[in-house]
């Protein structure tokens, strides 16, 4: 438009909404080798090291560069130098108790049916300042949940909860869970049991 038409700068700026400095503006690539080559130092010292304490670290001597933490982010992301953070996992399962085990019945087994087999499990849920456990019952051959229970403790009532909601529809042939206390409880089997599952 300023060439082609001979349109004034300022009506062409106005016209896109732009200040009259984007027109005479000029990137100028910026050369970070210098910042690369002390992030490789950083990290190749100190290599569980994450882009705040890297950061630090550039600050100090023998680097003594200024560098907010983004710029070392980028740069450490796009030199795949970025250090996986680790989430803390919450157990679910406690196998050291005395009660019975029992067999594993769906090993090699085909399910060919709804209420042949039911699993059960425990998960937990993070939240803003800390978890919830949610206890699930799955019936296999449809993946439709059967019952569930959410709670903030981790004891044998939160999975009887579940299964007394999934046993007030329905009935399994076979339940498979892992070993844990909740499961093996004589509260939980004997409930189990009752229904000749």
């Amino acid at each position: 438009m300023l060439k082609d038409q001979g349109y004034p700068l300022s009506t062409v700026c106005e016209l896109l909404e732009l200040p009259r400095s984007t027109y005479y503006y000029q990137s100028v690539e910026r050369d970070e080798s210098e910042l690369e080559d002390a992030i490789e130092a950083v990290t190749g010292k100190f290599p569980t090291y994450g882009t705040r304490r890297v950061s630090k670290q550039l600050g100090r001597p023998p680097h003594q560069m200024v560098v907010n933490r983004k710029r070392t982010q980028r740069k450490m992301r796009e030199n795949g130098q970025l250090v996986p953070q680790k989430r803390r996992k919450r157990p679910t399962t406690d196998s050291d108790h005395p009660y019975p085990r029992y067999p594993n019945l769906v090993k090699d087994l085909e399910i060919t049916h709804p209420e042949h087999v039911w699993v059960s499990d425990i998960t937990y849920i993070r939240l803003l300042n800390g978890f919830v456990y949610l206890a699930i019952i799955l019936d296999v051959f449809t993946r439709s949940i059967r019952g569930w229970c959410l709670g903030h403790t981790l004891d044998q009532e939160l999975t009887l909860m579940a299964l007394r909601a999934a046993l007030a529809t329905n009935s399994p042939q076979i339940h498979h869970s892992d070993q844990g206390v909740q499961y093996a409880a004589n509260s939980y089997t004997g409930l189990l049991k009752a229904y000749g599952i």
